[in-house]
């Protein structure tokens, strides 16, 4: 197991790396491109993670010369996601870190997912009352690679960013991560990399 004993606090990102729901966004997001005629690009679309919503769509209305109005398209991916009925698990290596240090040290969570969403995913897998502060895109104004969410978390959990790790499983994360002085763990494919 992991030694994470040189830190004070410990942040995670939620989808892809504390619970398994980026195959399903992913799905939600196929669905939403052949809606509004993006073409749909896995490895583009993955690597957006963490980014909220509205501003993925910025950017793909920006990448692809198209218009659409970022509130519409999100409202519908959100509807092709809950359609979907996909139950949450979580990701075994990361959750045991989280066990592991439950009550030891403080931890949060800050993801890109919003609120709703997030509470629902966190209570639905039986985290969110092991976690000290939780910082959505409904909480930030400029979301990953921005080091806002990373930074709120910190604050509310009332530990220095320099003493803070960061477990993420998307460039976008890591730079949010390291942009905000902490340490970054990745995850990928649901094991932690060291």
């Amino acid at each position: 197991m992991i030694d994470l004993s040189a830190y004070q606090g410990i942040i995670f990102d939620m989808d892809g790396t504390l619970i398994d729901s980026m195959g399903s966004h992913l799905q939600a997001w196929q669905k939403a491109c052949e809606a509004y005629g993006y073409p749909f690009d896995y490895d583009y679309m993955y690597s957006l993670g963490g980014i909220p919503t509205v501003k993925t769509i910025e950017m793909l209305n920006e990448k692809f010369g198209l218009e659409h109005d970022p509130l519409v398209v999100a409202k519908d991916k959100h509807q092709f996601w809950v359609d979907l009925q996909h139950q949450p698990l979580v990701i075994d290596e990361t959750v045991a870190v989280l066990e592991k240090y439950h009550g030891v040290l403080p931890m949060g969570v800050g993801t890109g997912a919003d609120r709703e969403h997030a509470i629902d995913h966190l209570t639905d897998t039986n985290l969110i009352n092991k976690i000290g502060a939780l910082v959505t895109a409904s909480d930030v104004s400029k979301g990953k690679p921005n080091p806002e969410t990373f930074l709120k978390v910190a604050e509310q959990l009332g530990v220095e960013p320099s003493q803070c790790v960061v477990f993420e499983d998307t460039q976008i994360g890591y730079q949010a991560a390291k942009s905000a002085g902490m340490d970054c763990i990745m995850v990928k494919d649901g094991k932690i990399q060291l």
